[in-house]
């Protein structure tokens, strides 16, 4: 995948004392240094199953990042925790001193398994991090920009795919209410749309439940819902052999990374008459409101740029629609093309 992805690097870090197992790639950084979260988790059940992971991951950042017009490149990087009992704080001071021997090549932040208090840990071994809790003077838990940007996209999906100008009544069902998954459910909530939710956490689903009036049904059962819009939320690879049949949505846009387990899974879309809305694209504000971050924090201009994945959504779409492609062909290309601009200024 390195050579067939082009990806400029992969790092891999190991502390005996912490028992931190860690991997970095960078896919390109010709835009800027590397931005991309950490994800900490413990189910990785080989280092290839994480290699893989996170090289699919880098490269989504990369796009993201590109699309969302800020000046970064695609880097992520991943945890495999252990499984025995292990000290957080210590651990993660230990990944922030990896981070730093790449000299700023990559800059971290929070992802799933992490939060801004493992990010105020990192700090100690590293400058090259973004997302601090609020109190350090950071942007603190990114998952509100991460789902006001999710929002913003459905809104301009809506609009040119169902021609309305509200989401009154827009039947949506969400895979996964957790950090994004369940602000994305209150803001579509707030809105006006209707939702039907599934989550391994009962006590996700009870909340949504309770506070939002949503629908519980089980995993399996969310994916035949015959509904406007299916809304990925939880870890990658929704979207495989075995659900896309089941689906009777119109449309896919979720927060979730990497949603498609394969490429040609866009084109079976496609076929259906599905329309996705590519991820890297839709779940941008979380990557928009860290980097605020490296010129000075300032809230209210985060979020007004967050605010803009609508443009650019719509723009993708009304350009898919025109071209009868795939809105994940059109995303691409844009992105390639500016690559291959930036890359050729550099060399002249």
């Amino acid at each position: 995948m390195m050579i067939e992805k082009a990806y400029e690097s992969v790092h891999f870090f190991h502390d005996s004392r912490t028992g931190l197992r860690a991997i970095v790639a960078l896919h390109d950084t010709t835009f800027g240094p590397g931005l991309g979260g950490t994800r900490a988790i413990s189910t990785y059940g080989t280092e290839a199953e994480a290699v893989d992971d996170v090289l699919r991951l880098a490269r989504g950042m990369t796009f993201k990042a590109a699309l969302a017009n800020i000046p970064f490149g695609g880097g992520k990087a991943v945890i495999m925790l252990p499984k025995e009992p292990f000290d957080r704080a210590a651990l993660f001071e230990a990944f922030g001193r990896a981070v730093d021997t790449l000299g700023g090549r990559y800059i971290t932040t929070e992802d799933a398994g992490t939060s801004p208090e493992d990010v105020a840990y990192m700090r100690r071994g590293t400058s090259h991090v973004v997302g601090l809790p609020r109190e350090m003077g950071g942007s603190g838990d990114p998952s509100p920009f991460t789902a006001f940007g999710v929002v913003r996209g459905i809104e301009a999906l809506a609009k040119l795919h169902f021609g309305r100008s509200d989401l009154e009544g827009l039947k949506v069902s969400i895979l996964g209410v957790g950090h994004v998954g369940f602000p994305l459910a209150r803001m579509l909530h707030e809105r006006g749309a209707k939702l039907w939710v599934a989550d391994v956490n009962p006590e996700a689903t009870r909340r949504a439940a309770e506070e939002l009036g949503a629908a519980v049904v089980s995993p399996e059962e969310l994916l035949s819902l015959e509904v406007d819009v299916f809304a990925p939320c939880a870890l990658g690879g929704a979207i495989d052999d075995h659900s896309l049949p089941l689906l009777r949505c119109k449309a896919v846009a979720g927060s979730a990374n990497n949603q498609l387990r394969e490429d040609r899974h866009g084109k079976e879309l496609h076929d259906r008459g599905i329309v996705y809305v590519p991820d890297y694209v839709l779940n941008a504000g979380g990557l928009i409101n860290v980097a605020q971050e490296v010129e000075g924090y300032d809230e209210e201009k985060s979020r007004e740029k967050v605010s803009r994945i609508y443009d650019t959504v719509y723009a993708i779409l009304e350009r898919a629609k025109a071209e009868n492609t795939r809105p994940e062909v059109v995303a691409d290309r844009i992105v390639l093309e500016r690559l291959a601009k930036a890359k050729a200024e550099k060399g002249a």
